[in-house]
């Protein structure tokens, strides 16, 4: 083979180089060359044979490397001594190659930080390898390469993989011991044993349910896979082997179902980023297993005739096509956004969907228990509004100014949170994953559809009685407040100047609605700052740590250690998202301003009690400006910005938290439509009668 440098073979040059005898990387660069002659489009030029050798007419729809593997195919078993060399060839190579570097490694990414993951795709990507390797998995990525490798290895007929499996089998080869069937066993094994020491790891174990523990399923899946493989050694009979099979594959079932218990157990004791790693990377290895056994078993479960079978058809091109996408997986910097995005997403938002249940009212009840919230929250932002406009008269640096600012509003978001009231603004962020978790089972019937639907109507009700009950008690009270200083001072706390610079900034014809989305930004981030701190609460176990530390209990005693510790464990979540959100609404526009950004806040109920202190500083004249209209008429555009980014952007991540993907969205649209059509008050009103919180439809749902 040495002495050929074209880049791109024709079939004469692959025939006459096919040579056994040649050093171990050249019968690798040959391999190399062949798939790249199979994907390069053009006629075979050169070839002994065209395309009339086919056995049958080629067929437009066919992929052209499909129809260049049966050409080349044809050729070898119409000229032997082509065949001959190409088989000693391909023995040569897969019989020296360490196939359970592909089957049990490969697409299994080690557990590395963001930024050493992406350096390393980046070295792939722009390094060349080298096919100098024992490693089949090291090989593999080199020879699929294409783009579309996946798409034409999956139309490949069972007769033309029976016909490349008969030219690389060994003539010899015993039925049930081909070489490759036994690195499947071996590969099973070890991703056995992989399984084994992840879910015996200290931080799984101690959170899954015990009771699928006791039958100990992760010492059995190594067990199962060791009798697996000497059933296979020894040369057991089918139904022995099928017995076999089965056995693993309930192992392994009881295995992913002790995995996904561990979901179950996240208000105990929290979630990692490398845990959650853990799970998906069981959750695949499982899969792989799976994969294998289908391609020893499903020859020993069909007919008489099918023993002759190298092994399972159907199941091994399935297997090959799913190899290479775990190689386009594992070369593109997208996908390695998504994954890290959503291993970071089921950190943070895990936590809220049951927080979140607590801001959606169903009944009649709740929904004027709701607005009173709202309107003893709107009281509080009526004062913070008059303490915002003071601040702002110290003239303080911008840093500082942003500080005060910042510290006004997490005082308050956080004396309206722990009198029980609401910020309509925050509801969003925090019911969003609630909504995520019951699209899990959505796709399953037209109920579950009609269940989600309910629960959009319950939403948008208690959106509108968080902003009603919120403007509803800001305006009074600032107006209140304004007419009181003009009866005892004989002029308003906000002045004429301020009330000016109101109507310029709420304008709706500038920056505003811009501006109100950035706010909905922020309110989405205080969300995920919020579970993010809860979980490293829990998975720190820092209540526990209140409750029961020694010289804890010694300085607050054993009942005020308990307390606190409870305290902090329901408590912990809202003030971080709270104090959060203060301080970012504060500070934020100020580092923005330290780089030349021109950013600022629009929040809804604040923007409202600021144009209320502009009608109490100018008075009723105000009413017949229209700058005044066109400010009140941003105040709706405002909230629904808030709103809907803040909501858009949780769904979202919690959608990606969970690996879901609303594939029914036409189903969901018809049914909003039809129950707007039916009852467009249920988005507005509640109904007399309780409506029952959907059943979780797996039990993966919290």
């Amino acid at each position: 083979m040495a002495g050929r440098t074209r880049a791109h073979w024709d079939l004469s040059a692959l025939l006459n180089a096919a040579d056994p005898r040649a050093p171990a990387v050249e019968q690798h660069l040959w391999l190399l060359r062949f798939l790249q002659w199979l994907r390069s489009p053009g006629p075979a030029d050169g070839s002994p044979a065209s395309e009339a050798d086919l056995p049958e007419a080629p067929d437009a729809a066919t992929p052209w490397p499909l129809r260049r593997l049966r050409l080349f195919l044809g050729v070898v078993e119409r000229h032997p001594e082509h065949g001959q060399r190409v088989g000693a060839l391909w023995r040569a190579i897969f019989g020296r190659l360490d196939a359970t570097g592909l089957l049990a490694d490969y697409g299994f990414a080690p557990r590395q930080g963001f930024l050493s993951e992406l350096a390393e795709r980046v070295r792939l990507g722009w390094l060349p390898a080298t096919p100098q390797t024992d490693d089949l998995g090291a090989l593999f990525p080199q020879l699929f390469s294409g783009a579309n490798d996946a798409e034409w290895i999956a139309a490949i007929d069972d007769a033309t993989i029976a016909r490349v499996l008969a030219l690389a089998t060994p003539p010899d080869a015993a039925p049930g011991q081909e070489p490759w069937r036994m690195a499947m066993v071996e590969s099973i094994q070890l991703l056995a044993s992989q399984m084994r020491g992840a879910g015996l790891s200290g931080p799984m174990r101690q959170r899954m349910d015990v009771a699928l523990l006791a039958d100990r399923p992760f010492h059995q899946v190594v067990q199962a896979a060791e009798a697996l493989r000497a059933g296979h050694l020894d040369g057991d009979d089918a139904a022995a082997r099928l017995r076999q099979a089965s056995y693993l594959r309930a192992v392994l079932e009881a295995c992913r179902e002790a995995a996904t218990s561990v979901r179950g157990h996240l208000d105990e004791y929290g979630v990692s980023v490398d845990l959650v790693f853990q799970i998906e990377q069981m959750r695949e290895r499982g899969e792989r297993i799976e994969a294998l056994l289908a391609c020893l078993v499903s020859d020993l479960a069909a007919d008489a005739d099918a023993g002759t079978r190298l092994v399972g058809i159907a199941e091994l091109r399935h297997l090959l096509v799913e190899l290479v996408r775990c190689g386009e997986q594992r070369r593109s910097l997208a996908a390695l956004y998504r994954r890290h995005y959503a291993l970071l997403a089921r950190k943070v938002t895990e936590r809220s969907a049951e927080t979140g249940e607590h801001y959606i009212t169903r009944t009649r009840e709740e929904y004027r228990a709701m607005l009173a919230q709202a309107a003893g929250g709107g009281a509080v932002i009526g004062v913070t509004t008059l303490l915002k406009f003071a601040l702002a008269a110290l003239a303080l640096s911008a840093f500082w100014g942003g500080f005060a600012a910042g510290l006004n509003y997490a005082v308050s978001f956080a004396l309206i949170y722990l009198a029980h009231w609401t910020v309509a603004t925050k509801q969003p962020a925090m019911t969003a994953p609630a909504m995520a978790a019951k699209l899990e089972g959505v796709s399953a019937s037209e109920a579950a559809s009609e269940g989600f639907v309910d629960e959009v109507a319950n939403l948008l009700r208690s959106q509108v009685a968080g902003i009603i009950g919120n403007l509803a008690m800001v305006v009074p009270v600032v107006l209140l407040a304004q007419g009181l200083a003009w009866a005892t001072a004989g002029a308003p706390m906000v002045g004429k100047h301020s009330a000016e610079h109101v109507l310029q900034t709420l304008h709706l014809l500038g920056p505003t609605p811009l501006y109100a989305a950035f706010t909905g930004v922020l309110l989405f981030a205080s969300s995920l700052i919020a579970g993010w701190v809860e979980n490293w609460f829990v998975f720190h176990r820092l209540d526990s740590a209140i409750a029961w530390n020694p010289r804890l209990r010694d300085a607050l005693g054993p009942e005020r250690a308990g307390r606190w510790a409870s305290w902090w464990r329901r408590n912990i979540s809202g003030l971080t998202a709270n104090v959060s959100l203060g301080f970012m609404l504060g500070l934020v526009p100020a580092i923005g301003a330290f780089f030349g950004l021109p950013l600022e806040v629009r929040h809804v109920t604040l923007s409202m009690g600021q144009l209320a202190a502009a009608v109490g500083a100018i008075g009723p004249s105000l009413f017949s400006e229209p700058e005044f209209w066109w400010c009140l008429a941003s105040i709706p555009i405002v909230g629904l910005l808030n709103l809907g980014v803040s909501f858009t952007l949780a769904f979202r991540v919690a959608l990606a938290s969970r690996g879901l993907r609303v594939r029914e969205r036409g189903q969901l649209y018809a049914a909003l439509r039809r129950r707007w059509r039916q009852r467009p008050a249920s988005f507005l009103v509640p109904p007399r009668e309780a409506v029952p919180a959907p059943t979780p439809p797996t039990a993966t749902t919290r």
